[in-house]
């Protein structure tokens, strides 16, 4: 019965290959986030601001929060912090129309960028130069727009700028492009104030005592969080909604593929009346036929798990995407991610399926009487 067999192995593939590939994207939106904050780092926004884009600080604020104890320093005795500015961008879309354009996050940072984030990396070119129309571009953004490349100029906004280099973080970061904080600034008539401050901890644990100091200050009315916490709780809403979206989709079709399992093991009950009946009459009880069928239609389904789990690892693990990120004010380039524990649920799903599928046509076929079923044939 090769091709009703096909028919349950390729529907439960299809649920489980799309159940899996909706839920890779659920996880590699909220790791890509996830690995952009640690625990050793803080970002200080205004208080009641819950993301950097609708965060204002003004110059007091910055230069207080940078002197505030707990901060790490540099050799020169220099806080490690950057106050940071947020903007949006529009660049052309790369291989859309020719007046596609898409938004990209702007980042204006300060010349402590480097030592606060120090997994950021130049792979080609050089960093900006502070005080010139310069940037650098992270590696997710070139993937998206086009003129991204070192030693080009593109528009943003009025201006022209020049690309110095490319760099790559392995995290949210590489969605962006980076420039000096006063320039952007200027450019964009944001004046002295800025939408964040990223510090360093001197202490990888201090961050309760750095809170702490904050709030004692009367003059500043902030909102302080690590950057693990940020961006944790910035990738939950967005990465529950895929989530969400999968199982739906992914129960719509399992009901298909629970039916389609039914019809199947009902027919084949149905041709093989004369076995079952014949082992009734030797002696067979009810449940003995019971799980030879249940047994039957789940192998199949573990075959067809098995072959959706793979197409989907197979088609999607590592797969570059894009979509709006949560507190920001451009795409978010990250790659799906298909793991274990990923490819067990569909797993899951698919057994699931298959004992419901075949739980029915097993008990009737345990029920059937004998006689009826040798008269029948």
């Amino acid at each position: 019965r090769l091709g009703s067999s096909a028919v349950i192995v390729v529907g439960i593939a299809g649920v489980v290959g799309v159940l899996v590939a909706m839920l890779a994207m659920a996880e590699g939106y909220a790791e890509t986030l996830r690995k952009t904050g640690s625990a050793d780092t803080a970002l200080v926004l205004r208080g009641a601001s819950d993301a950097e884009v609708t965060s204002g600080l003004d110059r007091d604020s910055v230069v207080q929060i940078a002197q505030t104890a707990g901060i790490a320093r540099d050799a020169r005795g220099e806080p490690l912090a950057s106050p940071e500015t947020i903007v949006a961008a529009n660049l052309p879309i790369k291989g859309g129309l020719p007046d596609e354009e898409g938004s990209v996050q702007l980042r204006g940072v300060g010349p402590q960028a480097w030592a606060v984030r120090p997994q950021v990396r130049i792979v080609e070119g050089r960093r900006f130069t502070p005080g010139l129309r310069e940037l650098i571009v992270g590696r997710g953004a070139v993937r998206q727009f086009s003129g991204l490349v070192p030693g080009h100029q593109i528009r943003l906004g009025s201006q022209m700028w020049t690309v110095a280099g490319v760099f790559a973080s392995g995290d949210a970061l590489e969605s962006e492009i980076w420039s000096d904080a006063d320039i952007v600034a200027q450019t964009y008539e944001r004046g002295s104030s800025r939408n964040s401050v990223t510090v360093k901890l001197a202490d990888p644990n201090g961050f309760a005592a750095f809170k702490t100091a904050l709030e004692a200050n009367p003059q500043l009315k902030i909102e302080a969080m690590t950057t693990l916490d940020y961006f944790s709780k910035q990738s939950a809403g967005t990465a529950t909604v895929i989530r969400v979206i999968g199982i739906v989709v992914g129960a719509i079709m399992a009901v298909g593929a629970m039916f389609g399992a039914l019809n199947t093991m009902f027919a084949a009950v149905a041709a093989r009346a004369r076995e079952i009946a014949t082992l009734r009459a030797i002696g067979f009880a009810g449940l003995p036929v019971v799980v030879a069928i249940l047994l039957e239609t789940m192998l199949l389904a573990l075959a067809g798990g098995i072959l959706g789990g793979a197409l989907a690892w197979l088609l999607f693990n590592g797969y570059s995407a894009s979509t709006l990120a949560a507190g920001t004010v451009g795409k978010l380039s990250f790659e799906l991610k298909v793991s274990a524990e990923l490819l067990w649920v569909g797993l899951l799903w698919a057994l699931t399926i298959g004992f419901i599928g075949g739980l029915f046509p097993a008990v009737r076929a345990a029920r059937l009487p004998v006689t009826t079923a040798l008269r029948e044939l």
